[in-house]
């Protein structure tokens, strides 16, 4: 991410560019984009304003669904909010795109690290967001023995804060996998047919 960075300005400006040019038909608001970049409040601020007068975003209002108040009875809250939303003319969309995902600002060794703490890993492979294929049904698969679920999920999150978009991901105990691919489990051969790159396979497929 530091080379990116320098380049552009700041790793705070860097995820918030990921944040919209990954999710280009949702719009978000300043809260929602801090706490989805995971950066202090000021900088966030400074770089909403810094990207408008770029033109790569524009502002949006839209429905945001709320939380209830904790200890209430779930309830189903809206309220319109002003927002931003990547700008679709922005010239060089498509070229940032690319060079935002080549450019990643997580590594493989990294992803393996992360996903690795949630249990005994056999076989860790990415598709989808990270081979330029937004149509492939998952862009993480983790499979393993005794998986972790909160720790999984604590640590992809981190994953997603650094990508600025939420990852597809599938999870299974290894027999629970070996099963399904034993059966030719259309989820688990729409994964294996299509573009992936396998960064750990202890399961030999």
């Amino acid at each position: 991410m530091k080379s990116v960075s320098l380049i552009f300005g700041n790793e705070a400006k860097v995820k918030m560019m990921r944040l919209f040019v990954f999710n280009p038909h949702e719009a978000f608001d300043t809260q929602t984009i801090i706490d989805r970049v995971k950066e202090k409040p000021k900088l966030v601020k400074s770089e909403i304003n810094n990207l408008l007068k770029a033109n790569l975003i524009k502002r949006k209002s839209y429905v945001k669904q709320l939380k209830g108040r904790p200890g209430s009875a779930p309830k189903a809250i809206s309220k319109k909010v002003k927002g931003f939303i990547l700008n679709p003319l922005y010239p060089y969309l498509a070229a940032l795109a690319h060079f935002l995902i080549d450019a990643a600002p997580i590594s493989k060794k990294e992803i393996m690290e992360k996903v690795g703490k949630a249990g005994n890993i056999k076989l860790l492979l990415i598709s989808g967001l990270f081979m330029h294929d937004p149509e492939a049904r998952v862009d993480l698969l983790v499979v393993g023995d005794h998986i972790r679920q909160g720790t999984l999920l604590n640590n992809i999150s981190y994953i997603e804060a650094e990508l600025g978009k939420e990852i597809r991901y599938a999870a299974f105990e290894t027999p629970d996998f070996q099963y399904r691919l034993g059966i030719y489990d259309k989820l688990v051969r729409d994964i294996l047919d299509y573009p992936h790159q396998k960064l750990l396979n202890k399961l030999g497929i």
